[in-house]
């Protein structure tokens, strides 16, 4: 099925769980460039790349991998004493990683970086680079990319994620209607995550802004009845990314809100957001490509460059 037959952005959807495959299968080349275990590392990125750090950096603590905190690469906390700094970026050449990396190299700490892009700053500055360019896009709108990243780096842990890649697949072969019942005419949708799903839900959240000029909120699950419920109301949706806090579910529909949770990795989950996007996009009569205001990386003037 087509889903927006002439967008970038419907190809590499459709693209994603060959890709996760794709990339996993390059585990044995990239593992040694990867943060070795034990290893205190800070991982950073900007927009979707820093969701996909926050994913990452839960995984791998909970692997018991070593100490992993996740920044947005704006918000580093220079002169930490990290061992090495993961960067993902998928154009190389997003200015605030671009400074950080000269920044953390100049401090003696080993610098990493995910990149689609060759030949670009990021790749020239890091110690070791991981060069993915068959998943790299030409939507702005980040899909691809980013989800092999983070299946590749489960895959480092020592996940298995040949699960994950046939619940994708599923996703994408299911009947729309079936694949987004409940949340295909919703007039908001509120996405909510428990650990590593935190930076799922916040980037699906993403997705639908860009894409679509959707409003959506994200939170940690448990902190959705802090507040947050207090929106929730008939023809508005929360969607539940991985783990589902006891009792949640029954508060959101007594809230007259329709309550999203499928028993599938959460990464395949992200995936059916994805067809979402796809659809609202469509529907509104918006380019998925080329979102209002955004371009494909922030690339920012420097008092360097205005000297």
């Amino acid at each position: 099925m087509a889903f927006n037959p002439s967008s970038h952005l419907q190809a590499e959807v459709s693209s994603e769980p060959d890709s996760w495959a794709a990339v996993i299968a390059r585990l044995p080349e990239l593992a040694p460039l990867l943060p070795a275990a034990g290893a205190r590392v800070a991982v950073v990125g900007c927009g979707t790349s820093f969701y996909m750090a926050q994913s990452y950096a839960a995984l791998r603590e909970r692997a018991g991998q070593g100490e992993t905190d996740a920044f947005a690469a704006s918000e580093y906390p220079h002169g930490r004493g990290y061992d090495a700094l993961l960067a993902i970026s998928r154009s190389g050449t997003t200015t605030e990683v671009i400074e950080l990396i000269k920044d953390a190299k100049s401090q003696g700490v080993k610098t990493i970086a995910v990149v689609a892009t060759e030949g670009t700053p990021i790749t020239e500055l890091a110690d070791q680079v991981v060069l993915l360019p068959e998943v790299d896009e030409q939507s702005v709108v980040q899909t691809r990319f980013a989800t092999s990243t983070l299946a590749l780096l489960r895959a480092s842990l020592g996940e298995d994620l040949t699960g994950a890649i046939a619940d994708a697949r599923a996703v994408l072969a299911e009947d729309e209607a079936s694949a987004l019942a409940g949340v295909a005419d919703a007039e908001q949708v509120t996405f909510v995550g428990r650990g590593w799903t935190v930076g799922l839900a916040t980037e699906a959240g993403l997705k639908l802004r860009e894409s679509a000029q959707f409003w959506t909120e994200s939170y940690p699950a448990m902190e959705y009845r802090h507040g947050p419920v207090s929106i929730a109301t008939t023809g508005r949706a929360v969607w539940a990314m991985g783990e589902v806090p006891e009792g949640l579910e029954q508060q959101v529909a007594a809230t007259g809100a329709h309550f999203v949770s499928r028993d599938i990795d959460p990464l395949a989950d992200l995936v059916r957001v994805h067809r979402l996007c796809l659809y609202k996009a469509r529907t509104l009569d918006l380019d998925p490509d080329n979102p209002r205001h955004l371009t494909r990386s922030v690339i920012l003037q420097t008092s360097a460059d205005q000297a």
